[in-house]
């Protein structure tokens, strides 16, 4: 994960390292998605996510796009 300070910032940096820009997050966002994805990992019982459970939770996000529809199951 990479912090930035602007939408602008981010355009430079991927310009600056001829990388394509990939999915950009809010720090609400990733914090959601951290406490979702996480929330259970230290239940004994926990297993991996359904393709089902991964999509409510990007969807309850507004996870949406090419990146997050590649990162589903």
């Amino acid at each position: 994960m990479l912090l930035f300070r602007s939408e602008d910032h981010v355009d430079r940096w991927c310009v600056d390292r001829n990388l394509p820009r990939g999915a950009v997050l809010t720090i609400d966002q990733g914090w959601k998605l951290a406490r979702a994805w996480y929330s259970d990992r230290l239940d004994p019982d926990s297993r991996g996510r359904t393709a089902k459970e991964i999509e409510v939770i990007f969807a309850d996000l507004r996870l949406t796009g090419p990146y997050w529809e590649a990162a589903r199951p």
